[in-house]
């Protein structure tokens, strides 16, 4: 971690809306704990937790019933929001939902209205769309134009998403190629074609963060209110950033 959030004019909170921890995503290093410790310490304002689902790279067990699965599976959360509460940082619950490699992010459904869905473990991208909607939620697709060894085609699913992150820091980090940043420039064409919001997120796994997520003038009461933000934002609602480039609600870099 070698940078600390200095803030975005008139955007003072950030949040990081694509995370993992070691507990739930197989391919995190980190704990929960962990993670909400770096993310306070570089400047974050809070956290959604979106560690991969029984679709994804769980390292919850996929076979256990409905109710174990949620249970190990927002167990972590609960940790690192106990630790946000004591320590004035935000942890918001949402997961990643996995498709074959096609990816969506899930915000502004509550965890015990999951209890009494479990139909989402067998529902299709269609479907999901409807569930998730009935919860008051939101559906963002996740990095939709990235290339990498577990994506085996890029498949798109417009009528099916709510939005796009199109800014995915991981995208274009330190350690990546540099021309990784096309993924991103492409999904940020795609989304302003669709004339539909943006977001962005570290996509972090570890606590070696690089900055990105989303700035709001003022803090997120809980995750039905950053759905809400969401699906009715206008251009200059709140800013979204990949550690360095900046860019309005709809694409827009600033």
């Amino acid at each position: 971690m070698n940078g600390l959030f200095n803030g975005i004019e008139g955007y003072p909170y950030l949040y990081e809306t694509h995370m993992h921890s070691s507990e739930s995503s197989a391919c995190a290093v980190n704990t929960a704990v962990e993670m909400a410790k770096a993310h306070k310490a570089y400047g974050y304002t809070g956290m959604v937790m979106t560690n991969h689902n029984w679709g994804g790279n769980t390292a919850v067990d996929r076979h256990s019933s409905w109710h174990d699965f949620l249970d190990a599976f927002f167990a972590p959360y609960y940790l690192a929001k106990e630790w946000g509460d004591a320590n004035d940082f935000c942890v918001l619950p949402g997961y990643e939902a996995g498709y074959h490699g096609t990816e969506f992010l899930i915000y502004g459904v509550d965890i015990e209205w999951m209890y009494d869905h479990p139909e989402l473990r067998e529902a299709t991208v269609a479907e999901q769309f409807d569930i998730i909607h009935s919860g008051g939620g939101i559906v963002v697709h996740a990095h939709p134009f990235r290339e990498a060894s577990y994506i085996s085609e890029i498949r798109l699913f417009p009528e099916y998403i709510d939005g796009v992150e199109a800014v995915n820091a991981a995208h274009v980090a330190p350690y990546v190629p540099k021309d990784n940043i096309k993924f991103n420039e492409k999904a940020l064409k795609y989304a302003r074609e669709l004339g539909i919001f943006i977001t962005g997120g570290s996509d972090s796994h570890s606590v070696d963060l690089v900055g990105g997520g989303m700035a709001f003038a003022d803090r997120l009461r809980d995750i039905h209110d950053l759905a809400e933000r969401l699906r009715n934002a206008g251009p200059d609602d709140y800013r979204v950033t990949d550690g360095v480039r900046i860019y309005d609600a709809y694409g827009g870099q600033l």
